[in-house]
């Protein structure tokens, strides 16, 4: 194993010694700073710690674009800010806390979603389980004042809806439910007669069924199931609606509970326990509407200053945790790229911007405001390299065959940064299909206007067993969830070929990228 090792650091001596010889000067300048200055968690540290949950239209969103724009103009980049849209009020989230009053008195696991109530001040109430027909809804209406309601379904980070459709489908579930009940009374009435034990018919269900009249008989809020690690999005009624105010915020609590604890309450609830909860929920609100930004820093092209490279993430984030991997681990690294080409003296041929999208997580909003701002700049796009997709580390890059030849001189370079990640360039077969709807990120907005949107391959290659779906969306999404040395070295392998992609005398050729959906 020693012999095996001092092999692999002779050859990537070798390497780096035959490589030094004939390589860009600004390419061995960057690597050189990335390995020995290397920033990003630094910036990751900011924006997950110093600003948190970068909710669009929250002070955390703002706080993070300010602190880019400074950093992208002590950098030397030129800062450009566009307008992408607005939402009707702003929110901030503040700390939250609950525990069971009495019982074993334990520590309440929950999230909420964004753009919902908070508490006001510590709220404490009894438990009970929602109604499901009008006459058990009538027999529970007096103790619904100031109760904690414990309602159907599964948490799917949304808030529970209380729209005019769902008021239709509730109503809707609330007649079945009279008629399941009056042949469930018939049911009941036969088996005494007859000494018979015929089941009951069950009810449907609708979480929060009897949502309005809840909210009026004075419930301090309803408290979902959710499966662990816990999701939170956001309420769609208050941003999809333009016209809402303050005055017409939804005031009741939303609450999604670990599964395990949920169903332990339902219990003791279900045994007509006295259960009380303590819980605080520090949900806050603005004047709006506020309009929200996409971010550039622009280093200008000395050749072709009308040709572009893009490294691009999205700069919102849900803000139930801090969004230190969905999109930190995203930014920082072309943060930290574009701080690298300048702190190298890099002067492309091609003019190279590095843009922090806004409103990703709300419907690809500012990805799609930029398409639509510069639909002339579009064809002149040599790549567009978007990571949105964790902390793991470059393995690869697989190229059309048209493009082959370029990657060669511009990946050359990759295998001599570290020997722990080996880079491998391959070419791509078969061309992709051209969508046509987004996919769900931004660079799938590009996509179908033929952009070339060339990424990495990424591996988790140490064995970090890093997992998506662990913090996608959920309170786990936090900044020691990224793994420093897979962002350190991703932020070198996206300046070095991201600036040699803009140092080429042409444009990458798009011929075999993609072939229209059928």
């Amino acid at each position: 194993m020693k012999i095996l090792l001092l092999t692999m650091s002779f050859l990537f001596t070798i390497s780096m010694s035959s490589y030094g010889q004939k390589v860009d000067p600004v390419v061995k300048k960057i690597i050189e700073i990335g390995n020995e200055d290397n920033q990003t968690m630094d910036h990751l540290d900011v924006i997950a710690n110093r600003f948190g949950g970068r909710m669009v239209g929250s002070d955390a969103y703002e706080n993070t674009l300010d602190w880019i724009a400074y950093k992208f103009k002590e950098w030397g980049l030129e800062v450009i800010i566009e307008e992408a849209g607005e939402v009707p009020v702003g929110f901030n989230r503040g700390p939250w806390f609950g525990k069971v009053a009495g019982m074993n008195g334990m520590n309440l696991n929950f999230v909420t979603p964004s753009y919902t109530s908070g508490t006001k001040g510590v709220a404490i109430g009894h438990v009970l389980i929602e109604p499901k027909t009008r006459d058990e809804f009538n027999r529970m209406k007096k103790v619904m004042n100031g109760a904690w309601v414990l309602i159907s379904g599964t948490n799917r980070g949304w808030a529970i809806d209380h729209g005019v459709e769902a008021d239709e489908r509730r109503a809707k579930v609330i007649s079945e439910n009279e008629e399941i009940a009056k042949k469930n009374s018939a049911i009941y009435a036969m088996n005494r007669t007859n000494n018979t034990n015929k089941p009951l018919l069950e009810l449907k269900s609708e979480p929060a069924l009897f949502y309005k009249e809840m909210v009026e008989a004075g419930i301090l809020g309803i408290i979902q199931s959710s499966k662990v690690p816990m999701t939170a999005l956001y309420d769609k009624n208050v941003l999809n609606d333009k016209e809402m105010t303050l005055e017409k915020l939804p005031t009741t609590v939303d609450i999604k509970l670990d599964q395990h604890q949920y169903a332990e309450i339902y219990q003791w609830v279900k045994e007509r326990r006295n259960i009380e909860l303590e819980i605080e929920i520090r949900n806050h609100f603005k004047m709006g509407p506020i309009k929200y930004h996409t971010i550039t820093g622009k280093i200008t092209g000395t050749k072709y200053p009308d040709e572009y490279v893009m490294v691009t993430g999205h700069l919102d984030a849900y803000d139930v945790s801090t969004g230190g991997v969905d999109c930190g681990s995203g930014m920082t690294p072309g943060l930290e790229a574009a701080r690298l080409i300048m702190a190298a003296d890099g002067k492309p041929k091609r003019s190279m911007l590095f843009t922090m999208f806004a409103a990703e997580e709300i419907g690809l909003i500012g990805s799609k405001a930029w398409v639509a701002n510069h639909t002339k700049d579009l064809e002149n796009i040599s790549n567009l390299m978007n990571r949105d997709s964790g902390p793991t580390v470059p393995t690869g890059i697989s190229v059309p065959k048209a493009m082959y030849s370029d990657f060669e001189g511009i990946c050359a370079p990759l295998n001599t940064i570290n020997p722990d990640f080996p880079f491998a360039l391959t070419v791509r077969e078969k061309p992709m299909n051209k969508p046509i709807i987004p996919r769900g990120h931004d660079g799938s907005v590009f996509q179908i206007e033929g952009v070339p949107t060339l990424g990495f391959n990424l591996g988790d290659t140490k064995g970090y067993n890093f997992s998506y779906g662990e913090i996608w969306h959920t309170d786990r999404d936090v900044y020691t969830k990224s793994i420093p040395e897979y962002q350190e070295h991703s932020a070198i392998v996206t300046a070095v070929v991201a600036y040699g992609i803009a140092n080429l005398d042409h444009l990458l050729n798009r011929d075999g990228l993609y072939i229209d959906a059928k």
